[in-house]
């Protein structure tokens, strides 16, 4: 677009304008403008945080009235929490099947359990609503698709912690299942299950991290011992020696085994009844109707016994239950199945004072130890038998065992369960931060730490440079540029490392090609011919940069010299963030020299660009140059303003503003906390995932807001560059402190579980770069201070 063919893109921008509105950010006075001064501390010390008062939880899983174990625990969840901890909101999310809905009150949103859509819209109002934590209640079978697999895009699109309690851990998961849980494992801040063996599964097996995992008892209700007698009268069951099983009746309970138990007791016990209490489950419900129970009746008249079991087919409310398990003597689950980790029927029943008779699967292993009851072996009637009649037999016994598990179930009430809950949460919610003042110089020893006499090292391990990935243009092309701003270097030092970035960049450029290499082995032996298009677009940046803000006349003559020598020689590039990064190199040359003719047109060509795209691509609610947003995003919006006001193209620069806003808009959360686009969201149409979070985002996002507000002189842009520069210092999705002021170093970024604990150049760049773009928008009345001092504002 020529300077005179505007007009298109005018009405564009009206458009876009009209189908979006960018609501201002509302920001407090930043102490770090003022002239109080914090405390200089290392990364690695420990970090005050302050206490959290209130805390707001978004819980998904099944839900009252769905009838089913899972519905009925994240139920009790929500409605003690409610009870003992009123300092947590807690917003429930149910999952829900379309086919057969139900009504559900009180609730937030549900989410439609088979429609990958539903959860990418709920994922985003739970981010929207800013809560401090997702509580997510796992089970293979009550998410959508093969084994649950839709739970994985949902997680993925979480920004806030994850806290799991995972209601199956298997040990031998087919290979879908093992793949669901270990995606689930990596995305979790805080993980709870209900068993010493799970907690051990997922170390050994599953590959979590320890300090994440907690075990926390099932929790169960808080009643009087000992009312046997009161109860049984309450049912017209006085004089009976009751054993009970209750909870959603199907093959997986064993409960044919309890029945040819029957005989054998009856035969001594002939007041001895058994009572089954609860309805078939409903997915058995659906697929063979009531077969199961019939076949179950049909056993029992077969024995002879159909007298001495009671029948309740109902789905009893927890009251109603409560009190006829307090009217049995013995409780039993002869479950056949040995990998069960999971039974609220279980913990109600030893927190009740039964005497429980159990197959010895995972929690009851646990539950019972201690002789808090009795373990058998699973799929035996004989053992069933034995077992019953030893403590009818003996009314001291099961005395003794009914006291035991009583007081074994103190420790799980729902009191206790509640603060154990809230414990839970708060582990895994972001502590709120303090970010130091902004004008704290932070120290280079990072940088030069990762430096050596061929340039700038890329990677790390933790703190210590990585040899083994070599050096990259694009990193030595970032240093280059700070050598042109940095502060607290002495004139010689400031040379030795500018030569060594230079020479580096001056190395990678390939004549014969027109083009930069970009990767080198340690060894100094280029790894290719031809770097790809974003690292020459960043090169010919950094020659711009360094030709108008070099401290050194000679540096400053060098740089555009090879500017000049590349730009006659480079074949035309075509990416967008390489045509942007070339763009702003052009524009760093204009500042110092209006007149260069190869970088006016190199703005101009840049410039048409970028506008052809955003006319093309953009839309009301996609004000945008791409279908998808990747990495270095501000940066488009960046050139486009700079370019405009420096060749007079009013409608670039509104553009660029435009579309400035609009990333802005998307890279904030509800806690107005700056939150950059994933690095997961690349190739990702129309959408995009908050994690893994980079420090280049926030590097690009202050110095974009940087040229808007030297164009506009709007303290938004100013207020949008603070809010990115404390990321840095925890105030971000994970409270993870990334930068240090002492080293100048900085850690590789947020993921779902915290900081990434590696240094490498890209983000130890990134965060130095930040602070002299933020200090570029604070006027100062002072001189400038030493290397790790403070520096204070007019």
């Amino acid at each position: 677009m020529k300077p005179n063919g505007g007009e298109r893109l005018r009405k564009m921008c009206s458009f876009l304008a009209q189908g979006f509105h960018m609501m201002r950010m509302t920001f407090a006075r930043d102490p770090e403008f003022g002239r109080e001064v914090a405390g200089v501390h290392s990364i690695f010390e420990a970090s005050g945080t302050k206490p959290q008062k209130q805390m707001r939880v978004a819980l998904v899983g099944n839900f009252a009235p769905r009838k089913c174990g899972i519905a009925t625990f994240t139920t009790d969840v929500f409605e003690k929490l409610c009870e003992f901890h009123p300092e947590i909101a807690v917003d429930v999310y149910p999952l829900d099947d379309p086919d057969t809905p139900l009504e559900y009150t009180g609730v937030a949103d549900t989410i439609a359990r088979g429609d990958p859509e539903d959860y990418a819209r709920v994922a985003r109002r739970i981010n929207e609503a800013g809560v401090d934590a997702v509580w997510l209640q796992h089970e293979y079978g009550i998410f959508g698709g093969s084994d649950g697999e839709m739970v994985i895009q949902f997680v993925d699109r979480l920004a806030a912690p994850l806290v799991l309690t995972l209601h199956t851990v298997l040990g031998e998961p087919s290979a879908r299942q093992d793949g669901i849980l270990r995606h689930l494992v990596t995305r979790a801040s805080r993980i709870m299950v209900m068993s010493r063996h799970s907690r051990d599964l997922l170390e050994s097996e599953y590959g979590a991290p320890p300090g994440i995992l907690e075990v926390i008892d099932h929790g169960a209700p808080d009643r009087p011992f000992g009312r046997q007698d009161e109860f049984k009268s309450m049912l017209g069951l006085s004089g009976r020696k009751v054993l009970m099983t209750f909870g959603l009746l199907g093959p997986g309970k064993g409960l044919e085994h309890a029945i040819r138990s029957l005989p054998a007791i009856v035969a001594r016990h002939p007041e001895a009844l058994y009572r089954i209490v609860g309805a078939t489950h409903p997915n058995l419900v659906v697929e063979e109707g009531e077969a199961y129970r019939d076949e179950l009746i049909a056993l029992a008249e077969d024995l002879g016994v159909a007298d001495h079991i009671m029948w309740d087919n109902r789905f009893l409310e927890t009251p109603e239950l409560l009190d006829q398990l307090e009217a049995c003597d013995i409780y039993l689950t002869p479950y056949p199945g040995l990998e069960q980790s999971t039974s609220g029927t279980l913990s109600y029943a030893v927190a009740l004072g039964k005497a429980v008779i159990s197959t010895p699967y995972v929690h009851a292993r646990e539950l019972l130890a201690q002789d808090v009851g009795r373990l058998i072996r699973p799929c035996s009637s004989e053992a069933i038998a034995e077992a019953v009649n030893a403590l009818l037999d003996a009314p001291e016994e099961i005395a003794a065992m009914q006291r035991r598990a009583y007081d074994r179930g103190r420790a799980t009430v729902w009191p206790r369960f509640a603060d154990a809950s809230a414990r839970l949460v708060a582990h895994a919610v972001a502590p709120q931060r303090t970010a130091p003042p902004a004008t704290a110089i932070p120290g280079l020893a990072a940088v030069l730490e990762m430096s050596d006499a061929t340039g700038m090292l890329q990677h790390s391990i933790g703190v210590v440079p990585d040899r083994r990935h070599g050096y990259c243009l694009d990193d030595n092309a970032r240093a280059l540029m700070l050598m042109n701003v940095a502060q607290g270097l002495s004139a010689a030092e400031r040379m030795k490392w500018t030569l060594a970035y230079a020479a580096f960049v001056q190395s990678a450029w390939n004549p014969d090609l027109g083009r930069f290499r970009n990767f080198m082995r340690f060894d100094r032996s280029w790894c290719e011919d031809e770097g790809s298009e974003d690292s020459n677009g960043r090169a010919i940046w950094a020659l711009g940069e360094t030709y108008a803000r070099s401290p050194d006349e000679g540096v400053a003559e060098w740089a555009l010299h090879l500017y000049d020598d590349v730009n006659k020689n480079m074949a035309p590039l075509g990416a967008p963030r390489a045509i942007a990064f070339a763009m702003l190199g052009a524009c760093a040359v204009l500042r110092r020299d209006p007149g260069h003719r190869a970088s006016r047109d190199a703005a101009e060509h840049g410039g048409d660009i970028l506008i052809r795209l955003l006319c093309e691509r953009g839309r009301p609610d996609w004000a945008w140059f791409e279908a998808v947003i990747g990495y270095d995003n501000p940066r488009l919006p960046q050139a486009l303003i700079e370019a405009g006001a420096l060749l007079g193209q009013e409608h670039w620069t509104s553009a660029g503003l435009e579309t400035l806003e609009w990333i802005c808009a998307q890279q904030i959360s509800a806690k107005r906390q700056f939150r950059p686009i994933g690095s997961e969201s690349f190739h990702k149409e129309h959408n995009y995932l908050p994690f893994d979070q980079q420090p280049l985002e926030a590097q690009a996002a202050i110095e974009a807001a940087g040229s808007a507000w030297r164009v506009t002189g709007d303290t938004f842009w100013r207020e949008h560059a603070i809010m990115a520069w404390r990321w840095f210092f925890g105030e971000n999705d994970r409270g993870a402190i990334l930068a240090d002021i002492a080293t100048g170093r900085c850690r590789d970024g947020v993921t779902p579980r915290g900081a990434n604990a590696n240094c490498g150049a890209e983000s130890i760049l990134a965060f130095q770069l930040s602070h002299y773009a933020l200090m570029e928008m604070v006027p100062l009345s002072t001189p400038l201070p030493r290397e790790g001092e403070m520096l204070e504002p007019a």
